[in-house]
Order: structure tokens, then C-alpha cells, then sequence
């Protein structure tokens, strides 16, 4: 296998991957190496399905190898809310600071600030084969949003033995440690 799509447009995201992969083989490829392709509807009731869904979609189209993941922010004073429906969720605010307004406020009434992050990569290598590969790491909900990298919810997500959110961190402090990078770990030593 010489190339290897990542399904994504999210340009944060393939820095990150792109980081990771760095030193391989492999050539990874995204969406934007390819023309106006469309990105299925995730409809899936779980980050397993919703990758599952993106890499099998990939593969179809584009007739190669695919990978897609699948990512989410858990909060426990929510019930792991926004969770499988995190993209969706700042949609129901007028900006991403009221949302994490939002998440603050509740994490201080319940007086709770554990969360996680999660990321569930789906590798589809032909019709019907998919494998699926889980990074996760837990922090704290930060009390007021922090730093300028990063992207999502990494101004307010401070992983467990660190003193700093996601955001204050720069791109490969983050990806010594992150959900993906785990995810992403597994994948290459599935690959390799």
C-alpha cells in the first residue's frame, strides 16, 4: 500500500495526521487532493459508527484505502454530553464562546469538571473490511477558556497531570499525548 486517504476536509485535523506520519512510507492523502467530493451525512448513534460510515464512503469513492475518525468532547456534568454530537452542538449557540459559557456554567453548578476526549479511527482497506482503532485521554473542564492553538474544544480542556488546555499548547506538545495521536499510534502499528 503506497497511499492512503484521510477522510477529512478539516484542515486542523491533517496538520495533526500529517505531523504523525511524518517519517513513513505511506503517502498520506486527504479530501483536498481530490475534486469536489461531498462528505456523507454521520448519522451513526456513536463515534465507532460515524467513522465507520466516513472511511467506508472514502473507500467507495475514491476506490483506496481509507481512514476516517470520528472525535468528540465528553463532559461528565453533562452525562458526556456533547459527546458523538460535538460538531453539531456549537451550532446551537451564536459563538463558540457561549457554548463553552455554557459547559462552564453547568461544570460549576455540579461542581464536576472531569471530561474526556475521544477519537475512533475506521480503516477500510476493501468492501465490507473495516477495522477500528480508539484513543482517549481525561483531563478537566478549564474554568474560562485558554490559549490560541488547537481548535474544537481545546481552550477549555486541560488533560489529567498537566497545568494547561489543549489550546496553550503547541501542535506537537499536543500530539505526544492526544486522543488522535493514540488512535493514530494504533493505526501504524496495524500498518507497519
Amino acid at each position: 500500500m503506497k497511499d492512503l486517504i484521510f477522510f477529512s476536509h478539516n484542515q486542523k485535523k491533517i496538520s495533526e495526521v500529517q505531523k504523525i506520519f511524518i517519517s513513513n512510507k505511506i503517502k498520506i492523502k486527504n479530501l483536498n487532493s481530490f475534486k469536489k467530493l461531498e462528505e456523507p451525512v454521520e448519522n451513526g448513534n456513536n463515534f465507532f459508527d460515524n467513522a465507520k460510515i466516513k472511511s467506508k464512503y472514502g473507500f467507495e469513492k475514491l476506490n483506496l484505502p481509507c481512514f476516517a475518525d470520528d472525535s468528540g468532547f465528553c463532559v461528565e456534568a453533562l452525562n458526556n454530553y456533547p459527546g458523538v454530537k460535538s460538531k453539531r452542538f456549537f451550532d446551537r449557540f451564536s459563538s463558540k464562546k457561549a457554548a463553552f459559557n455554557h459547559i462552564i456554567s453547568n461544570v460549576k453548578k455540579k461542581r464536576n469538571t472531569k471530561a474526556y476526549f475521544v477519537t475512533v479511527i475506521s480503516l477500510t482497506l476493501r468492501n465490507n473490511h473495516h477495522i477500528s482503532f480508539m484513543g482517549k485521554i481525561s483531563g478537566q473542564v478549564s474554568l474560562e477558556p485558554k490559549g490560541g492553538f488547537g481548535f474544537g474544544y481545546d481552550p477549555i480542556f486541560i488533560p489529567n497531570n498537566y497545568n494547561k488546555t489543549f489550546a496553550e499548547m503547541k501542535i506537537h506538545e499536543k500530539n505526544k499525548i492526544s486522543h488522535r495521536k493514540i488512535a493514530i499510534m494504533k493505526l501504524k502499528s496495524f500498518l507497519f
